[in-house]
């Protein structure tokens, strides 16, 4: 079992940043796979970026790529990301999430445990 607690969320101006942390429990933070996904008013959930549990691996979605940074310290048993030049589009719930897999997972499926999740609002 693993808990997310999602924090760093709040309001800031278009092209500015924020830096999300998500912190877990549980001693096999290790062996998850971490994603965060985020949710915009009246639109479905989508993917943002992926670590593999080593932290070795990244991938990002096309939307965030060049913005946004996903880091891990296994140490800690934190992941977090750092979001940079925010537009109004990337407003939403940001949600933690953790897979039980080495490598890096896509689908919301593949995730067993999520946040609460913290809101992002970027004013224009």
């Amino acid at each position: 079992q693993i808990q997310l607690v999602e924090s760093g969320g709040g309001l800031v101006q278009a092209g500015g940043s924020l830096r999300l942390s998500c912190a877990a429990s549980g001693r096999t933070f290790s062996s998850y796979a971490m994603g965060w996904f985020r949710q915009a008013p009246g639109k479905e959930r989508e993917f943002v970026a992926a670590i593999s549990w080593s932290g070795v691996s990244t991938s990002y979605a096309d939307f965030v790529k060049g913005r946004f940074t996903i880091s891990r310290d296994n140490a800690k048993n934190t992941v977090t990301l750092q979001m940079n030049s925010l537009t109004p589009e990337d407003t939403a719930v940001y949600y933690c999430a953790a897979a039980p897999s080495d490598r890096i997972q896509y689908r919301e499926r593949e995730y067993d445990y999520w946040g609460q999740g913290t809101q992002v609002t970027v004013s224009s």
